[in-house]
């Protein structure tokens, strides 16, 4: 065991600077990742801001003009799977919820951001129009982020619960 040790300290210190150099590269990729990381998950907030606050001014600087959207199977949207560029998302999705339930609300809880997937937990709430039956259901959305926009989503719900809540008893 000995002449092992030794023999990797010799190693270790033969080989200094590239074992440092080697330590130092994963490290500044770490921070490179973690910023790159961040400033996605940056995005995806400032999406749901811009959802919450109906401005779809906001949203269209965030979603890439070729953005593929694509709802949780079974659900009441899945129906146009996948939604494929801007116009698609706005009067596919939001505007088919926006005419569909009052007081929409969608409330991300948790986001985990790693490298170009930025992960939201949540839940959507509101009322349904034709039903008036309330809406509250878990979410996961995944989003893919490049260049600072939306270019992938998918959608992951309680789609029970969505038709349910559509369906008038």
């Amino acid at each position: 065991m000995r002449t092992f040790l030794t023999a990797a300290a010799l190693a270790a210190a033969a080989l200094a600077s590239p074992i440092t150099a080697a330590a130092e590269a994963p490290a500044r990729a770490i921070v490179a990742n973690a910023a790159s990381d961040a400033a996605n998950q940056v995005v995806v907030e400032s999406l749901y801001r811009a959802f919450a606050a109906s401005d779809g001014a906001a949203l269209g600087t965030l979603l890439a003009v070729d953005v593929v959207w694509v709802e949780a199977e079974s659900g009441p949207y899945a129906d146009r799977n996948p939604y494929l560029g801007q116009g698609a998302v706005f009067e596919g999705i939001f505007g088919r919820i926006g005419a569909a339930f009052e007081g929409f609300v969608v409330t991300p809880q948790t986001y985990v951001a790693s490298g170009d997937k930025v992960v939201a937990m949540g839940r959507y709430t509101g009322t349904n129009r034709a039903t008036g039956e309330a809406l509250d259901a878990q979410f996961v959305h995944v989003f893919t982020v490049a260049g600072g926009k939306v270019t992938h989503f998918q959608q992951y719900t309680d789609t029970a619960r969505w038709v349910d809540v559509m369906t008038p008893d």
